[in-house]
């Protein structure tokens, strides 16, 4: 069948709503905002060919550019005001079980208004139909950047630990109010299961946001006297462990991330790039005027990144799933420089991932 559909002002009038039938696994409707991101369409691609979905509908602006069957594309816009009102529509019409909430930016944005309006508010509204529809289950991208760099820091951040995020981001603080809003849903929409994955910085060729923009670099700046940890995330293991998720029940949030740390500079160094070490008192006033002259992709809050820890712990994700990320950091960055798959390049709708 033809897998498109739209709502909005051009769409067809909506059908008679109905109610939910039962959770039924053999027979899955899920939702999946944000479907255009290379997370949103890659999940799609596997729930396409997975025989328990009957149904997949793909949230977003634009349609995901990959061959749909089973896949119904609706346009919409989630920081119109009332949205919350269509998506409960779409979800009691279609029937859906299960909604995966991927629409956040990857990269920041000087329009922060507009990102305060995807990912906060947008997310508010994504719940409000979940908790009409009393879906299933919700599943939620999250970081572990959200976590924030730190010298007071543990040599491993748990999941109870606060999420401090970094001071002065609304990069940082839109997805730490949207998490916030996501286990409130929990606490008051028992009957539904929400799983948060917090995941690691994504490296790989098909995905683009500012950490993978900074390792591209052939000159990387650094930050003289530092030299962090680092912890990386396999894209095709954020896959895996998003459909994972969506498989199976995991009422909990869960750090994600790929085996190993390594240093700063031996990461640039595998990677051929040339260090470029600053001090931090001329590494902040030039990375300011570089992010207000739309040169440099990240405001300068990130050099906080480059000089404190902050790695997560995976060892609960190992414990209640029973399966984790299958690269390690040496694996990832090897995949990064001469990639053992040959896809096509894929970037991203507003800068998501």
């Amino acid at each position: 069948m033809s897998g498109e559909q739209q709502t909005g002002a051009d769409a067809r009038p909506p059908g008679p709503l109905v109610t939910r039938s039962s959770y039924d696994p053999e027979h899955r409707v899920v939702a999946v905002t944000g479907a255009q991101s290379f997370l949103g369409t890659e999940v799609i691609r596997r729930m396409e060919q997975d025989r328990r979905y009957a149904k997949v509908l793909a949230i977003d602006i634009r349609r995901p550019n990959i061959p749909l069957t089973k896949t119904q594309f609706h346009k919409v816009d989630l920081t119109l005001p009332s949205i919350d009102g269509e998506l409960a529509h779409i979800f009691k019409r279609e029937q859906a079980d299960t909604v995966v909430h991927l629409a956040f930016l990857s990269k920041p944005t000087h329009n922060t208004t507009w990102a305060h309006e995807l990912e906060a508010i947008g997310t508010m509204h994504v719940l409000n139909a979940c908790a009409a529809c009393r879906i299933h289950k919700f599943v939620m991208r999250s970081l572990t950047s959200l976590y924030g760099p730190s010298p007071q820091n543990p040599n491993y951040l748990h999941e109870e630990h606060r999420l401090e995020g970094v001071a002065g981001s609304r990069f940082f603080t839109d997805k730490i109010d949207a998490e916030r809003l996501a286990r409130r849903f929990r606490s008051e929409n028992p009957c539904t299961t929400v799983t948060i994955l917090r995941m690691a910085n994504i490296l790989g060729h098909r995905i683009h946001n500012y950490v993978s923009n900074y390792m591209q670099m052939p000159v990387v700046p650094v930050m003289a006297g530092y030299d962090p940890l680092v912890q990386l995330l396999h894209e095709d293991d954020a896959v895996d462990v998003l459909k994972l998720a969506i498989d199976a029940d995991f009422n909990s949030e869960y750090n994600v991330a790929g085996d190993g740390l390594l240093p700063l500079s031996t990461v640039l160094a595998m990677l051929g790039r040339v260090a470029l070490p600053l001090p931090h008192t001329l590494a902040y006033p030039l990375a300011k005027v570089l992010w207000m002259t739309q040169v440099f992709d990240a405001p300068p809050m990130y050099l906080d990144f480059m000089r404190y820890l902050c790695v997560a712990d995976t060892a609960r994700i190992r414990r209640e799933i029973g399966l984790g990320p299958q690269h390690d950091i040496r694996q990832i960055i090897a995949d990064f420089i001469a990639p053992t798959y040959h896809h096509a390049t894929q970037g991203e709708v507003a800068g998501r991932s």
